[in-house]
């Protein structure tokens, strides 16, 4: 205990509970962020969702990490120290489905989201906000 001392009480706190109001960069997102099975760090669908990652308020931010960790807050060191990384891959939709009417959706344990190719950043986000705010357990 006497080596705790050393330690504000929020220090501790991001120690033991992890970042309470997560942030990211830019970089941070592109650099710990895996795009697969459709999006490339390149690929339209892939950047509209990290400029989208960008905009998200503290609030929006702490609901996206619940919604594909989990846990509403990321470990100590944010996106560079959560592990297994975010995958983002691109949704499969039924054929003739519009892109823009779907839901993005998760498997929290691989910290896998599964995001359909929305033609705008602003259905992109009104889509991963309305399913970030949804409670309940879906099978997808």
């Amino acid at each position: 205990m006497e080596m705790l001392r050393g330690f504000s009480a929020d220090e501790l706190e991001a120690m033991i509970c992890g970042e309470q109001a997560p942030e990211w960069t830019r970089e941070e997102v592109l650099q710990f962020t895996e795009p697969k099975l459709g999006y490339t760090k390149e690929s339209p669908g892939f950047l509209r969702f990290v400029n989208v990652m960008m905009s998200l308020d503290a609030a929006e931010r702490k609901s996206f990490v619940a919604f594909v960790t989990g846990c509403a807050n990321l470990p100590p060191g944010g996106l560079a120290n959560l592990h297994p990384r975010l995958t983002v891959v691109r949704k499969i939709l039924d054929p003739g489905r519009d892109s823009d009417s779907a839901y993005p959706s998760v498997n929290t344990c691989v910290h896998y989201l599964k995001l359909p190719e929305y033609t705008s950043e602003a259905t992109l986000k009104k889509r991963l906000m309305e399913a970030c705010l949804e409670k309940g357990f879906h099978l997808n």
